[in-house]
């Protein structure tokens, strides 16, 4: 089985869940960009509960996600950094990790779905969960929905709450004491949170 999935900035964990179970990964780079979704948002756990990262992009109605560019406007880089510094430095591999993330966040790169894919290879890296990356094309589209586990859907926070795929079981979180458990955060949480125990975390999702 492999999966299809939009492109999206630090995803949440379920859908690394879907791909450890998966052989492949289809990324749909051609569907149309919307936006407040997982695209270009993230959600991290902070000590006051959960907050959600937003990359600015420069909108055009009806353009496809390869053809989206990162707005700088507002030094989101900079707000992005010091907020995962705030979540996760005092997590278990904050410092192990720290500079394999800090580089994304003082770069300029045009295009989101260049720094979406950058950091999902980085992720999948230090996780262990290396699979084959394809690009859909429209030409199968019709095919790959016959024959493979459509994520899409999930990309939009309102249909990913009602159909989320099944979560991984509770792990270590930093402020868990304070607020409770927080589950379908992004892959980052799971990773600064476990380290290298996150590919175990998203093993057990598929028990």
């Amino acid at each position: 089985m492999h999966i299809i999935s939009h492109p999206l900035y630090l995803a949440p964990i379920p859908l690394y869940a879907q791909l450890y179970a998966a052989q492949g990964l289809i990324v749909d780079a051609d569907g149309t960009f919307v936006k407040q979704t997982f695209r270009s948002r993230a959600i991290i756990a902070t000590e006051n509960g959960t907050q959600t990262l937003t990359i600015p992009i420069v909108h055009n109605n009806g353009q496809k996600m390869r053809d989206v560019r990162i707005s700088e406007h507002g030094n989101w880089r900079h707000l992005h950094w010091n907020a995962l510094q705030s979540a996760y430095r005092k997590s278990p591999f904050f410092d192990y990790y720290a500079d394999d993330f800090a580089h994304f966040y003082e770069e300029k790169d045009g295009f989101l779905l260049d720094f979406n894919m950058r950091l999902h290879a980085t992720i999948c890296g230090l996780i262990g969960l290396e699979r084959p990356i394809a690009t859909l094309e429209e030409s199968t589209m019709e095919w790959a929905k016959n024959n493979y586990s459509d994520l899409r859907p999930a990309a939009a926070p309102q249909e990913f709450a009602k159909n989320a795929p099944p979560a991984p079981p509770a792990y270590y979180q930093v402020f868990a004491q304070r607020n409770g458990f927080i589950p379908n955060l992004s892959i980052i949480d799971l990773l600064f949170n476990m380290g290298p125990e996150a590919l175990i975390v998203l093993r057990d999702a598929n028990k």
